[in-house]
């Protein structure tokens, strides 16, 4: 849950910047938003939590 929470807020974010700084329109970010739910509800999302939470793993065993 806190995994999703804080992917949520950090894509939002960069969503904000891009608004921002890059010219990315409301109307643009409105639309990725509902695709995001769209997608959310297909057969697929398993497979993307799946994938999102093998990243944060692969992420978290990173030593600099």
């Amino acid at each position: 849950m806190i995994l999703s929470v804080s992917g949520v807020l950090l894509l939002g974010f960069i969503i904000f910047l891009f608004t921002r700084k890059d010219g990315l329109k409301i109307s643009h970010a409105l639309v990725c938003a509902l695709f995001g739910f769209y997608l959310a509800g297909t057969a697929i999302a398993p497979s993307i939590k799946e994938g999102g939470a093998s990243l944060a793993g692969l992420l978290s065993g990173l030593k600099f």
